[in-house]
C-alpha cells in the first residue's frame, strides 16, 4: 500500500513520470506575487519581492514606502529596505550566481544588494545612451544582463565582477521585440552572449556583438511571430511559443524543428520554463501545462498566481502559500513505487517491510532477488538521496541495508555516504533556514559552495557544523563569524569582545588573527585589533598590521623578536617616515639588530642621517669615520683633479674628523693620522697648482717628496721632509732613487759627496746598476765596505776578476759558489773562481 500511495501522486507524460512534491508551505504573510516584482535564485536561493510600480494596487495597509523584501524559499524574511533609488520604473531584477540581487531601472542604472538587502557599492550604469533612451526591457543570466532599449538597441554587461557596459550589434528594428532570450556566453562559439528576439513580422534575429543575423526559415518551415522564448540549461535547446498557439522546439543552430505541440490558446503564457532536460512548462492565469516531446500534456490547475524557478533537474513553482518542486521521477525511484512493480529494488523494499511485520515472506522476496541484490541495494540508496520525506528517506536506507547484509561484494560506505548527504541536505531544508536542494543540485553545487552561501546567510553554526561533519576546513567559517560578530556588536567592550573571539577563534589552528584585526581596525576598534594581534602567531601577519593601526613601538619588538631582517626593514622603513628623528633613534638604540641593520643600510645610502643618528648617541668617532670615508668618496669624482677647488672641501671634511677623534682618549692614533692626512692633502694640492700637474694628490709622503726631486723642486722636497720629520735614512733613499730615475748622474755623486752617506753606498750602487749605468756604479763599489757587498757588486756589473779579488778578502767559499754560478756561461771567469777556492781551500 505504501508504494501505491507514493505512486498515486505521479502524472505521466507518455511514458515518464513527474512529480509535485511540496516542499514548504509560505510563511510569509499577506504577499501577492500577482502584485509584486518577484526574484527567485536557483540552487534553492533567496525570493527578492518589491511591489510593482507599473500596476496600480490597493495599499491595503501596507506603508506607501516600496520595500525591498528579501525571503528564504520558505518565506522567511531574511531582511528588508526601503526603495529609495531614482532613475525611473525598476524594469527587472534577478540574482546572480553568487547570490547578489542585481536591478535595473528605466535610466539604465544598475543597483545591487547582497543577502541581507545591503546596497553594494558602486552602481553601474549601461551607459549615456540607455539613460538617454529609457530601458524597456532586460534579460538576465547567471553573471551577465542584456537590455533592451526605447531605440530597440542593445547593450549588455558579460560580468558584473567587472562590470564594463558594452553595445551589441544594431539590430536594425522598427518595432519593439515581441520577446527576448539569451545564449549565455559559455555556450556560444565566440565565447560572447548571444541574444535571440521574436519580431512582429515573424522570425528571429540574432544578435551578437559584432553580427545581425535573421532566421525565417527553420528545417524548410517559415517562422511566424514568436510570442515567447526559453532557451535550455545547456543552451542547445529553444522553446519558443508561436503566434498561433504553437510550442517549437529546435536546436540553438536553428537546423530543425525537433518537435511542435499545439497549445490550444493563441494567448502567450505568462511564464514558459525547461523542466530539467525532458520537458517544458507554461504558465497561464490559472494553469500549468507541461509538454514533452510525445504524448499529451499534463496540466496542473491553479486559483492563485504562481513564479516559476528553473533548476537542473526540475522547476520550482512558487505560490503566494507554498513552493513546489515538479521533476521527472527518478529511474530508481519509479523501480520501487511504480504500481505493480517487480524489480529486484521494489521486493527488497517489500521484504523489509515483511521483516518488520515477522513475515516469512521476507527470505521468500530476498531468495527471488539473489543474484540482483547489489543493483536493488544500490537502487534504494539512490532513491533515498532523490526524497524530500525524511521518513521514506529513513526507510528506503534500512531497505538498502538489510539487503547488504546478504550481500558480500558491495561496497560498504555507500550507505554511510549517503547518509551524510542526506543530513546535510535535511539541515539545509529546514524552513528555518530554506535552501530546498536536490541531491543533483546539491552535487553540481558543491558542499564548499553552500557552505559558503550559509556563511553569508549568517547561519555561521550550522555551516561550521557541516564543514566538521564533512571533514572540510572550519577556518573560513569562523574567520566570517568573527567578523560580522565585530560588526554587529558595536556596543559590547572590547575584553568582553574579545575573549568571546577567542573562544571560538581558538576552535581552528593556523587561523589568521591579523585578518580579523584588520577588520576590527576597518570598524574603527583600534584597540580591539591591539588586542587580537598578540595572539597572532605569524609575525609576517602581525607586523605589517602593528604598524597600520599605529603601534610602531609593538611592531619593531615583534619584527626584531622574529629575526627576520626584513620585517625589522619595513618596520624602520616605516617608523623613518613617520617619527621625528630623534624619537626614531630612541627607539632604534635600545634594539641591537634594528640599529645594526640601519646603520648598515645608512653607511650605503644615508650619510646624513646616520651622522645625525651617531651624534645624538655620542658616538662621536663614528661620526670621523663617517667624514673621513665621505673625503675619500670625494676623491673618486673626476673633477677632484687638475688643482680642483674640491680638494677644499675634502680637507675640511678630514680636519673636522679629525676634531671629532681629539675629543675622545681612545682615539689618539686615529687623530694624529687624520691631522697629517689634511696636512699632507694641502701641500700637496698648492703643488699641484704651483706645477699646474695633477699628480700629487692622494700619494703618500714618500712618493710626494721622490716627485718633488724628480721635478727639480728641491725646496719643495725639503719642505715636506722637515713638516713630516723624514728621518735622514729615508731621505736618502728617497733622493738617490729620485736622482737616478731623471739620470742626474752629477747631482748624485755630488750628493755621495756632501758627506757620509747614512745609508752607506750600496743604494748608489744599486740605483745605477738598475739604470744600467755600469760606470757610474764603478764610482761608488770600491767605497763598499763589506768586501762581500762588492763582489756581488762587481758580479752584477759582469767584473768577473775583481769579483773574485773581493770574494778571496772575504774568505767566503758559499759566496765564492755563489759567484761561480753568476759566470757559469763565461769559462775563463768561472776557472778564476775554482783557482780561488782551491788556494783558500774551501770546499
Amino acid at each position: 500500500m505504501a508504494n501505491v500511495s507514493v505512486a498515486a501522486e505521479w502524472l505521466l507524460l507518455y511514458n515518464r513520470y513527474y512529480r509535485k512534491p511540496e516542499l514548504y508551505q509560505m510563511r510569509w504573510k499577506h504577499i501577492d506575487l500577482s502584485r509584486n516584482k518577484v526574484a527567485c535564485a536557483s540552487f534553492g536561493g533567496p525570493i527578492a519581492v518589491i511591489r510593482d510600480d507599473s500596476k496600480i494596487v490597493q495599499l491595503y495597509a501596507e506603508s506607501a514606502l516600496r520595500k525591498l523584501r528579501i525571503f528564504n524559499s520558505a518565506g522567511v524574511l531574511i531582511a528588508e529596505t526601503v526603495w529609495k533609488h531614482p532613475g525611473g520604473r525598476l524594469i527587472g531584477m534577478s540574482w546572480t550566481d553568487d547570490q547578489t540581487l542585481v536591478c535595473l531601472v528605466q535610466d539604465g542604472t544598475v543597483f545591487r544588494y547582497n543577502i541581507h538587502a545591503e546596497l553594494v557599492e558602486p552602481n553601474i550604469s549601461m551607459g549615456k545612451e540607455c539613460f538617454e533612451q529609457n530601458v524597456v526591457d532586460c534579460v538576465f543570466w547567471g553573471n551577465g544582463l542584456v537590455c533592451l532599449t526605447e531605440a530597440n538597441q542593445l547593450f549588455c554587461v558579460s560580468d558584473f565582477k567587472n562590470p564594463q557596459p558594452y553595445k551589441l550589434s544594431d539590430p536594425g528594428l522598427e518595432d519593439s521585440p515581441l520577446c527576448v532570450a539569451v545564449i549565455e556566453p559559455q555556450y556560444v562559439m565566440s565565447g560572447n552572449v548571444e541574444v535571440l528576439m521574436g519580431v512582429p513580422e515573424g522570425g528571429l534575429v540574432v544578435v551578437e556583438e559584432d553580427s545581425v543575423q535573421r532566421v525565417d526559415q527553420v528545417g524548410g518551415e517559415v517562422l511566424g511571430p514568436l510570442q515567447k522564448m526559453a532557451v535550455s540549461g545547456d543552451g542547445k535547446w529553444l522553446a519558443a511559443f508561436t503566434h498561433d498557439g504553437q510550442l517549437l522546439v529546435m536546436p540553438t543552430d536553428f537546423s530543425e524543428i525537433k518537435f511542435s505541440c499545439n497549445c490550444e490558446s493563441a494567448l502567450p503564457p505568462e511564464q514558459m520554463a525547461w523542466c530539467g532536460m525532458d520537458s517544458i512548462v507554461l504558465y497561464w492565469d490559472d494553469m500549468l501545462l507541461m509538454v514533452g516531446p510525445i504524448g499529451e500534456p499534463v496540466r496542473y490547475l491553479y486559483d492563485e498566481p504562481v513564479v516559476l524557478i528553473p533548476e537542473s533537474d526540475g522547476v520550482r513553482i512558487l505560490s503566494n502559500t507554498s513552493m513546489e518542486f515538479l521533476q521527472r521521477v527518478p529511474d530508481s525511484t519509479v523501480s520501487i513505487f511504480k504500481i505493480g512493480s517487480t524489480s529486484a529494488a521494489a521486493l527488497l523494499y517489500d521484504a523489509l517491510d515483511h521483516f518488520d511485520r515477522r513475515s516469512a515472506k521476507a527470505d521468500e522476496n530476498l531468495r527471488l532477488i539473489r543474484s540482483s541484490l547489489p543493483e536493488a541495494v544500490e537502487a534504494c540508496i539512490d532513491a533515498a538521496g532523490h526524497e524530500f520525506d525524511v521518513s521514506r528517506q529513513r526507510t528506503l536506507l534500512r531497505a538498502a541495508s538489510y539487503g547488504q547484509a546478504f550481500c558480500s561484494h558491495f561496497q560498504r560506505d555507500r550507505i554511510q555516504e549517503m547518509c551524510k548527504t542526506l543530513r546535510v541536505l535535511n539541515a539545509v531544508r529546514n524552513p528555518d533556514v530554506g535552501i530546498p536542494l536536490s541531491i543533483k543540485q546539491y552535487k553540481l553545487l558543491t558542499s564548499s559552495v553552500l557552505v559558503g552561501r550559509l556563511i553569508n546567510a549568517h547561519q555561521h553554526l550550522l555551516a561550521l557544523n557541516i564543514s566538521e561533519y564533512l571533514g572540510m576546513n572550519q577556518e573560513v567559517v569562523i574567520m566570517h563569524w568573527a567578523c560580522s560578530k565585530i560588526t554587529a556588536s558595536l556596543a559590547i567592550p572590547d575584553a568582553a569582545l574579545l575573549e568571546m573571539l577567542l573562544d571560538k577563534l581558538q576552535l581552528c589552528k593556523g587561523i589568521s588573527y591579523a585578518a580579523v584585526a584588520a577588520h576590527a581596525d576597518k570598524n574603527g576598534r583600534r584597540k580591539l585589533a591591539a588586542m587580537l594581534i598578540e595572539h597572532e602567531p605569524r609575525p609576517s601577519k602581525q607586523v605589517p598590521l602593528l604598524l597600520s593601526i599605529g603601534e610602531e613601538d609593538t611592531a619593531l619588538m615583534k619584527a626584531t623578536e622574529s629575526g627576520d631582517t626584513d620585517l625589522v626593514y619595513l618596520v624602520l622603513f616605516h617608523i623613518w617616515q613617520k617619527r621625528p628623528a630623534l624619537e626614531f633613534f630612541g627607539m632604534i638604540q635600545a634594539k641591537p639588530l634594528a640599529r645594526d641593520l640601519f646603520t648598515t643600510y645608512s653607511r650605503c645610502y644615508q650619510h646624513e642621517f646616520l651622522k645625525d643618528f651617531f651624534l645624538s648617541t655620542g658616538q662621536l668617532q663614528e661620526v670621523a669615520f663617517l667624514l673621513w670615508k665621505e673625503s675619500w668618496e670625494l676623491a673618486r669624482n673626476p673633477m677632484a683633479s687638475k688643482g680642483s677647488p674640491l680638494h677644499g672641501p675634502r680637507i675640511k671634511l678630514i680636519e673636522k674628523a679629525q676634531g671629532l677623534f681629539a675629543e675622545t682618549k681612545e682615539n689618539n692614533f686615529e687623530s694624529k693620522a687624520a691631522e697629517e692626512h689634511a696636512k699632507l692633502l694641502r701641500i700637496q694640492h698648492e703643488l699641484e697648482v704651483t706645477t699646474k700637474q695633477p699628480i700629487f694628490v692622494d700619494s703618500s709622503i714618500s712618493d710626494t717628496i721622490r716627485t718633488c726631486i724628480v721635478l727639480g723642486n728641491h725646496r719643495a722636497a725639503m719642505r715636506v721632509r722637515s713638516e713630516f720629520k723624514v728621518s735622514e735614512k729615508r731621505w736618502y733613499w728617497l733622493k738617490v732613487f729620485a736622482l737616478a730615475t731623471i739620470r742626474d748622474w752629477e747631482a748624485l755623486e755630488k750628493f755621495s759627496k756632501e758627506k757620509r752617506p747614512p745609508i752607506g753606498y750600496r743604494p748608489f750602487v744599486e740605483a745605477c746598476v738598475d739604470a744600467d749605468e755600469k760606470g757610474e756604479a764603478l764610482k761608488y763599489i770600491p767605497k763598499l765596505a763589506d768586501p762581500r757587498e762588492r763582489a756581488e757588486a762587481y758580479a752584477r756589473i759582469g767584473m768577473a776578476k775583481e769579483a773574485a779579488d773581493a770574494a778571496s778578502q772575504a774568505k767566503d767559499g758559499e759566496l765564492l759558489g755563489r759567484l761561480k754560478l753568476t759566470f757559469s756561461q763565461n769559462a775563463a771567469a768561472s776557472s778564476i773562481f775554482d783557482t780561488l777556492r782551491d788556494r783558500l781551500g774551501v770546499s
